[in-house]
């Protein structure tokens, strides 16, 4: 769907404050992929995703989405953003509108739908990330924290795009409607069969949804991998500045400790299912003895 190939950035490029951001990275993203982006601050994440739907244009390297490379020039990048939405921090303090569906409305229309057309998708949207009815003619303004998040969503989810970009979506939320947030994204993939990106500090959300981990390090893509690949990387990751979930450290140090779980847990599930099928053997083996 789509292709980044050998992409390198600078900001400030021919200036004293010359600075390079990302340098040769390539990657894939395939239809209906969860994809982690994981990497410490500074590393070139939020850069990076800012390319995928034209908002940045790479110094060299090319971008392909189904096929044909971006960066031509008669692409009509405004196409492009209707495949490709990005969804950036704290996304409810760009709510402007009188109404929550004037708000939710206001990416498609302006971006060549009808008042109708833009108004049926804004519903579509807001019924998929659990707004009520009764909401869509209040102010954005007067919703909580946690529905002002799903407003943003619902008006990139408006335009009905194919990839699905994700900067940190539950930053500055408490762990309640953070999980809210989490179980949406997941509702959003299943419901919508797109693709997504979540960009994440937090690698128990990336453990627990993504199918494929992208680890950004100093400007350059170094490891892709499923997360069991990634996540075995402990020292490794810890090197260049990024935790592993937690679970995986409870279950190295148990494994070092002597349970045979085989392999480090990446989510709490799969520990209840490793440790209780260890404690089942060991009982087994004691009633043999």
């Amino acid at each position: 769907m789509m292709v980044v190939k050998n992409l390198s950035f600078t900001y400030g490029k021919g200036t004293a404050h010359e600075c390079r951001v990302l340098e040769d990275v390539s990657f894939e993203i395939n239809e209906g992929e969860f994809i982690g982006l994981i990497g410490s601050s500074g590393s070139g994440k939020t850069t990076l995703i800012k390319h995928l739907n034209g908002l940045l244009k790479a110094d060299s390297g090319d971008i392909l989405f189904q096929g044909r490379s971006i960066y031509d020039k008669n692409y009509v990048l405004s196409n492009l953003r209707k495949e490709v939405g990005l969804v950036f921090q704290y996304p409810e303090q760009q709510l402007f509108k009188s109404t929550v569906l004037g708000d939710v409305a206001f990416g498609p229309q302006n971006l060549g739908m009808s008042k109708e057309e833009a108004e049926k998708a804004a519903k579509d949207s807001l019924k998929l990330v659990g707004m009520d009815e009764s909401d869509y003619y209040v102010s954005p303004l007067e919703l909580s924290g946690g529905q002002k998040r799903c407003v943003a969503i619902a008006g990139v989810l408006a335009m009905n795009p194919k990839i699905l970009v994700m900067d940190e979506p539950a930053a500055g939320l408490d762990p309640g409607t953070r999980d809210m947030i989490y179980r949406l994204v997941n509702k959003i993939k299943r419901e919508r069969n797109i693709s997504i990106m979540l960009v994440s500090h937090h690698m128990e959300d990336v453990a627990e949804y993504a199918d494929k981990v992208l680890v950004m390090y100093k400007n350059k893509l170094v490891r892709t991998g499923t997360v069991r690949e990634i996540f075995s990387q402990t020292e490794y990751l810890k090197s260049i500045g990024i935790g592993v979930p937690q679970i995986t450290s409870v279950t190295e140090r148990l494994i070092k400790a002597g349970l045979d779980l085989g392999h480090p847990a990446v989510t709490v599930d799969e520990a209840e299912e490793l440790i209780c099928r260890e404690l089942n053997r060991l009982k087994g083996k004691g009633k043999d003895e």
